[in-house]
């Protein structure tokens, strides 16, 4: 499984409507993104509170190569979208998440002596 992050920059005329135009975005490529077996979860969308213009979108993937070749079918889909709203095409990265044991943490720095 994959986190993957993308990066979306609208034009600063619309940075007011992200919540709209974000939506309008999932409207235009979700369906097909639920339908794709590599589709795990609804993506979340942050928008920057220091440049409102920029969205980040955060969900999980089965694979980067399922992503990779799911994303191409998307980026036709989206040309109308970027042309009148994007400063530039969405940014996508991807991550993999540490397995890290938050609890066992707390435990150890309680244990600590410095804890």
């Amino acid at each position: 499984m994959v986190t993957v992050i993308e990066n979306w920059l609208l034009k600063p005329e619309f940075a007011e409507q992200a919540l709209e135009l974000m939506q309008e975005m999932d409207d235009i490529v979700g369906p097909n993104a639920h339908d794709d077996s590599g589709w795990c979860e609804h993506g979340r969308f942050y928008q920057l509170q220091s440049r409102p213009a920029e969205v980040w979108m955060m969900y999980t993937w089965r694979s980067r190569e399922a992503h990779e070749v799911f994303i191409k079918k998307e980026e036709e889909l989206l040309t109308e979208f970027y042309e009148r709203y994007c400063a530039r095409p969405r940014q996508i990265v991807y991550f993999t998440e540490l397995p890290v044991d938050v609890e066992a943490l707390a435990d150890r720095a309680a244990d600590s002596p410095r804890g």
